[in-house]
């Protein structure tokens, strides 16, 4: 990270906040070390801060930037709509081109409704599945991330010392005061292995409306599901009348019909954000005609009612058609091998250092692990206190280098990168893992490996 003298725009402003915003932030995953890193301006794949310092940004809004910062198509789609409103109580044509978009190229999503953020299209999602089925409880993988809903958080960040059995994950309150009700109704399970989380769904087979899938889940290492396991569960939850729901809010982009085309899974619902608002806020949960009728408020009071302020905003809508548009075959093509290509180099930079780490993700996604073997499941890729401060000290020489990389190394490259952006972070890693600090800190790693 820059020197302290560096930044100093950035810790007079953080002094400011945190007179006004508790913890001096609006969001859990800002980084303050010793202040956060305020931003000016993004350009194409880089930010400039209020200091003037310029970095690489992997990212990218926690994956949201697909085409980087002041895409021009999006810039024009979104002033010229400004000018003609912002946001109505009625639809507008543009809800039905970006909707024709989506379904166009995504298999199984046949109908949607917008919403505003990713919360909210899981928290629907998981509505439309009970509504569907008449059931109540819902199932989740251990670790997994799904946005801010009670239910959802369920066993997001246990750890050793209360995620009980894995025949049998412990149901663990994420934030202070979730009722024990909620946890109740949530059924965790262990990606990536067959066995036991068959044994989970089977015990509540009967009262499962839905199981929520994360195909990489980013939480929980950015470990892609294997095939033999999708295979596995879809053929579970076909028989037991459990919907799939696959969560692509970050995942979207891991192929051009999403995540679920990608992988081979056949989803009863699917959600959907980030890029698809070009920058903008915008989220949706889609499904089948049958699954989707819950929703249907023209004729008749809705099984579920939605709706939201800025649900299906045109600046929302016009950005993410320009985005959509964009984001076609050869383009999502390039930025995948571009992300496999970044991978492998991370990787031989990693056995010519001699280090213990590894690295996960897919597509145009990557995340570093502190251990020589990458892990298949959230229990393997729990760090220990060793690989969080070997982490830490690798994100923040990083930054130092001008790399831009989120807290967790969860890293996403977008369609403006070039192969030089991709050297720069190989050689600014190299270097980092050259250091005396970088050898010291995995020292310790080193020798439980052995």
């Amino acid at each position: 990270m820059p020197a302290h003298n560096e930044i100093p725009k950035s810790i007079a402003l953080f002094e400011k906040a945190r007179r006004v915003l508790p913890g001096g932030t609006t969001r859990a995953t800002v980084v303050a070390d010793p202040a956060p890193i305020y931003i000016q301006e993004g350009r194409g794949p880089r930010l400039i801060d209020v200091d003037g310092n310029s970095y690489l940004d992997l990212v990218n809004n926690y994956t949201a930037l697909i085409h980087g910062h002041g895409f021009r198509p999006v810039v024009e789609a979104v002033n010229g709509q400004i000018g003609k409103g912002s946001c109505f109580a009625n639809p507008t044509e543009l809800e039905i081109l970006l909707s024709q978009i989506l379904c166009e190229r995504v298999p199984r999503l046949e109908k949607l409704r917008f919403v505003t953020t990713g919360t909210e299209a899981t928290m629907y999602a998981l509505k439309a599945a009970r509504a569907y089925t008449g059931r109540t409880k819902i199932a989740k993988f251990e670790g997994s991330y799904h946005g801010a809903y009670d239910y959802v958080e369920t066993s997001e960040n246990s750890d050793p010392e209360n995620w009980g059995p894995i025949s049998g994950p412990a149901r663990v309150r994420y934030a202070a005061g979730t009722p024990e009700s909620v946890l109740e109704q949530t059924v965790v399970v262990p990606f990536n292995d067959i066995d036991n989380t068959l044994l989970c769904l089977e015990r509540a087979k009967s009262e499962l409306a839905c199981l929520l899938i994360d195909l990489v889940p980013s939480r929980a290492g950015l470990i892609p599901l294997e095939p033999d396991y999708i295979a596995a569960i879809q053929d579970f939850c076909e028989q037991a009348g459990i919907l799939i729901v696959s969560d692509e809010v970050l995942n979207f982009r891991q192929g051009y019909g999403g995540a679920a085309a990608a992988f081979g899974l056949k989803p009863d619902l699917i959600t959907i954000g980030k890029i698809i608002g070009g920058g903008l806020p915008i989220a949706l949960v889609g499904g089948g005609d049958a699954v989707m009728e819950v929703f249907d408020s023209a004729s008749r009071k809705p099984l579920v009612p939605q709706g939201g302020t800025f649900a299906a905003n045109p600046l929302s809508l016009v950005a993410g058609i320009a985005c959509m548009t964009a984001l076609d075959r050869p383009a999502l093509e390039r930025l995948n091998a571009m992300g496999e290509g970044l991978r492998k180099a991370l990787r031989r930079t990693i056995a010519a250092a001699e280090m213990p780490l590894s690295v996960t993700g897919a597509g145009s996604l990557f995340r570093l692990h502190m251990r020589a073997n990458a892990p298949r499941t959230y229990r393997e890729f729990y760090p220990s206190p060793e690989a969080r401060a070997l982490n830490r000290y690798i994100v923040k020489s990083l930054l130092g280098r001008g790399i831009y990389m989120p807290e967790s190394s969860t890293s996403s490259l977008t369609t403006v990168m070039e192969e030089s952006d991709l050297d720069q972070v190989v050689e600014a890693f190299a270097a980092t893992l050259d250091s005396a600090e970088c050898r010291d800190l995995a020292a310790p790693i080193h020798a439980k490996a052995h």
